[in-house]
């Protein structure tokens, strides 16, 4: 054995000694603890909002004037749908980025600090008009409804900083590729790159909107498109969903087959599954149009097809999840045709709430293909239902698996133990939110196949029958929402507890090990270049004709309307 060889292995026991003792590099550390910071603190505040708005929405309480049901359900949604979400996951993957590259590269950490403090200065300057009333126009900010300026300059902002983020994660996996050639990028860096991918090509449509929207607003431009704007939201609404999906997918594949101690199924078909989740996602916003007027009956039926597609990865994924619990619980001793259920670890929190993420997504996707349906979707549009499908998806399948996550990262990042008790607080904490999510999710659907409508306060047109027999509904949501807030005050506890005051220790970044080496996965799939100009070739196909009909034959276009 030669001298540089002896050098090499005593610097790479030197490292992983390092890594041992110090954990995650401290200047990564520091800035996922930031991200993760705001993130909860959006879902405290958020939390509350959702509270005030559904305790309205039962007709138990009315708001003020000056905070009303409306104002109240727009700060509702830009905090818990857009700042929450962008936070948690951008602060996730850079720490897994991190972890898996061997540290983020300075320059892409100074990337990840403006990006982080551009998206704090515009989430002031959008909820600023909201609390002043000025914006009241819902997550959705359909035109022609028209906010302040100020509202549509502060969302800009915020996507400026998660397209910086974007660019860091591309700059960072691209000096690892070149530094390492002939090897995968790391799994955990390969879901990064296609989470980031679409939070790029799905928010161009959206942007592109919003500086629209930012004239129109100021009265430099006197009206605007709105088929056009709806349309373009849609390109990024929808791929959101499924960007969080992503990322809740990321933690299903490949961190809870290590703690339940098993490997994860394919490395081939994990990449596969990402690798279309990309490609077909953006085209998929479509379906929430499938009621407006302008669209024809051929481009609805296209769009339908490009919907339904997402839905095979998730089958794969369902295949693969099954597969591995099956498995691991066997090897742990599991007998009979469900014996090996009862040999996975339900007492550890961080199993137990992705699993019962896992299993609201059976439910959640099978309602999303019903509303991508044209004649199911007639049943239920602009419903309650709609509102307990995505409590069901996002506030099930998706925030489960963030609270999942945390119970180790933040302990990961922060050089601390989850402690016994820890978990214990955990595990009550996701009882608690999966009997509100029940109670809440399950009142919605119920009472919007009753009619009931979504975006609108409490009523009863006037004592009318059909409104006064959604009332028992109603307070099941009422219900729901009260058990929530308790889980959202025991998760805010939980995280600040565990990154200040939990013991000194080290935790792991639990990622697990594929079944057949990595070294047998084929090339191309790291082909991400290619990938993307499917991509875009698909985009295209979904959007280029309906986009180009928009602007030629463009109806008359709206000016600003302020309805409340």
């Amino acid at each position: 054995m030669n001298t540089t060889t002896v050098n090499r292995k005593g610097k790479s026991t030197l490292i992983k000694k390092s890594e041992q003792l110090m954990g995650m590099n401290p200047a990564d550390a520091k800035l996922t603890k930031a991200y993760m910071s705001v993130a909860f603190i959006a879902l405290l505040i958020g939390g509350i909002l959702g509270l005030l708005q559904g305790l309205e929405r039962a007709g138990l309480i009315q708001l003020p004037y000056w905070f009303n049901y409306y104002q109240v359900l727009t700060a509702h949604g830009i905090l818990l749908v857009i700042v929450l979400t962008a936070f948690f996951t951008i602060g996730y993957f850079y720490a897994g980025l991190s972890h898996t590259l061997g540290g983020l590269l300075p320059k892409v950490r100074t990337m990840a600090w403006v990006g982080f403090w551009l998206k704090v200065v515009g989430l002031v300057i959008a909820v600023v008009p909201i609390i002043m009333n000025e914006a009241t126009v819902m997550y959705t900010f359909y035109p022609p409804m028209a906010a302040s300026p100020y509202f549509y300059i502060g969302l800009a902002l915020i996507v400026v900083g998660i397209w910086l983020c974007a660019f860091g994660a591309f700059i960072n996996v691209a000096k690892w590729r070149k530094a390492n050639p002939g090897k995968h990028i790391p799994i955990f860096a390969f879901f990064a790159t296609g989470v980031f991918v679409l939070l790029f090509f799905g928010s161009i449509g959206v942007t592109i909107e919003v500086f629209t929207l930012i004239a129109w607003a100021f009265g430099w431009k006197a009206t605007v498109n709105v088929l056009l704007s709806r349309t373009l939201f849609w390109s990024f609404g929808h791929t959101l969903v499924n960007i969080w999906y992503l990322t809740a997918v990321s933690a299903w594949y490949v961190v809870v087959p290590k703690i339940i101690g098993g490997r994860r199924f394919s490395d081939t078909l994990t990449r596969i599954v990402i690798i279309l989740l990309v490609i077909t996602n953006i085209p998929g916003g479509f379906h929430h149009q499938i009621v407006d007027p302008g669209m024809s009956q051929t481009l609805k039926f296209l769009h339908m097809f490009m919907s339904i597609s997402i839905g095979f990865p998730s089958l794969m994924t369902a295949f693969a999840m099954f597969y591995v619990l099956e498995k691991t619980g066997r090897k742990l001793g599991g007998k009979g045709l469900l014996g090996w259920l009862k040999k996975l670890p339900w007492g550890d929190v961080r199993f137990l709430a992705p699993m019962i993420a896992m299993i609201a997504f059976i439910p959640a996707g099978a309602g999303g293909i019903a509303q991508t349906t044209n004649q199911l979707n007639q049943v239920v549009h602009n419903t309650l239902w709609v509102v307990g499908h995505f409590h069901l998806t996002v506030g099930t399948s998706v925030i489960l698996t963030f609270f999942g996550i945390s119970y180790w990262l933040i302990p990961y990042i922060s050089k601390r133990r989850l402690t016994p008790r820890m978990n214990k607080v955990g595990v009550v904490q996701t009882i608690i939110w999966t009997l509100g999510m029940l109670f809440m999710s399950g009142s919605m659907h119920w009472v919007g196949l009753l009619g009931s409508p979504r975006r609108t306060s409490y009523t009863t047109y006037g004592d009318n029958a059909t409104a006064l027999g959604w009332d028992p509904y109603l307070i099941f949501l009422a219900v729901g929402g009260t058990l929530l807030i308790i889980g959202v005050l025991i998760q805010v506890f939980a995280v600040f507890h565990m990154m200040f005051f939990a013991p000194k220790g080290v935790t792991e970044f639990p990622i697990a090990e594929p079944e057949v080496a990595e070294n047998q996965t084929p090339a191309w799939t790291d082909r991400w270049g290619l990938w993307i100009v499917i991509m875009l070739i698909v985009v295209s196909m979904g959007y280029v004709v309906p986009l180009v009909d928009l602007i030629v034959n463009a109806p008359p276009g709206s000016p600003p309307f302020k309805t409340w």
